[in-house]
């Protein structure tokens, strides 16, 4: 592995969240970066780099008990928008890759994803279920523009009447109106739009590639006004740095128009947690040792519990706390549950015909 090790200076790094690219969980050696003394100019910034992996199947299937969806679809892996906090981020040491800064600056994408969905829709014996789009890495994220992988994606589910579920952090969403408000008229999507804090600068440092707080809330206004119904997610909730603006948060997505909200609290599976930990040690100083105390508290005493019904919510008094304070606002502002999605307006994708037509 040719990623640096060690923490990587600022000046290297700038708009990146992870403060170093230690080598993956299954990766035999890890290498560190050292001025030997030839080294005579300064390493360049790191830089986005895409490639493209050849796409079999586009559906992944769940099976937890802890989520409401039992497909998935993600057209990225990897993602531009670096938030420090990110489950996904072990994913990338499958790839043999870091999850540190590699996952924020060395990105897959899946331009055959879109083909596969259609087979997989077409294949005998599909049940129609919502698709859950975008569950590990955003799919409005910065390189989408120009990608356009998620729209196509959108398309496929729109042509075969499929509902599906977004959730995503990016305002790039506004640009596939044209597709999610036609598709809302008939009960086929609803979206999810993070909303971590109402602090700029704070989410500028956890989440440096990723709209600011105010422009997500007008995207959350934009897709209300145009039919389409949005949740709030405030996730995840970092004790310490964030809880204290729940009831905020929450006043100000219904203000937007959110008809629903949810609530998960910081999970740091795997390399996730060192990661965070040098973040806060290197932003937060003066607090870092409270933050993670908190972290603890909320996961009986570990950094992280893998554990069914508790690992998304926390446990013990810190965590109710937190749940009551947001039931009792969700409450008070009327965010209620979100309308089920339609199954029934499935078209099943015609296999090609051999025989050509006349006409």
């Amino acid at each position: 592995m040719d990623a640096e090790g060690s923490h990587i200076p600022t000046d290297r790094r700038p708009g990146r969240a992870a403060t170093a690219n230690a080598a993956g969980r299954f990766e035999p050696y890890a290498r560190e970066a050292l001025n030997d003394g030839w080294e005579r100019e300064p390493l360049p910034p790191l830089r986005t780099e895409v490639t493209e992996e050849r796409t079999r199947k586009a559906l992944a299937a769940n099976d937890s008990p802890d989520i409401p969806f039992d497909r998935s679809l993600n057209p990225y892996r990897g993602c531009e928008h670096g938030c420090i906090y990110c489950y996904a981020r072990p994913t990338h040491a499958w790839l043999g890759l870091s999850p540190g800064l590699d996952f924020e600056t060395r990105l897959i994408a899946k331009p055959g994803a879109p083909a596969a969905l259609v087979r997989e829709l077409g294949a005998k014996g599909y049940v129609p279920r919502p698709i859950a789009l975008g569950t590990a890495t955003d799919p409005y994220q910065p390189i989408e523009r120009d990608r356009r992988i998620t729209r196509a994606l959108l398309e496929v589910l729109r042509s075969h009447r499929h509902p599906v579920v977004l959730a995503t952090r990016g305002t790039l969403i506004e640009r596939d109106l044209d597709l999610l408000a036609p598709m809302a008229a008939e009960g086929l999507v609803k979206v999810g739009v993070s909303v971590t804090t109402l602090d700029p600068s704070l989410s500028r440092a956890m989440e440096p590639r990723a709209p600011a707080p105010a422009r997500r809330l007008q995207t959350i206004r934009r897709l209300s006004e145009a039919g389409v119904p949005v949740r709030a997610m405030v996730s995840p909730v970092i004790p310490a740095l964030t809880d204290h603006e729940i009831e905020a948060i929450l006043a100000a997505a219904s203000d937007a128009g959110a008809r629903a909200a949810s609530l998960i609290v910081l999970r740091l599976p795997r390399e996730i947690a060192d990661l965070f930990r040098d973040w806060l040690d290197e932003r937060f100083p003066d607090r870092a040792a409270r933050v993670m105390n908190r972290v603890r508290e909320l996961h009986g005493g570990s950094d992280y519990d893998s554990g069914w019904g508790t690992r998304m919510t926390g446990q013990g008094e810190w965590a109710r706390l937190m749940r009551a304070r947001f039931d009792l606002a969700a409450r008070r502002l009327g965010l209620g549950g979100m309308p089920p999605l339609r199954t029934d307006l499935f078209r099943v994708p015609r296999a090609p015909d051999p025989q050509l037509s006349l006409f």
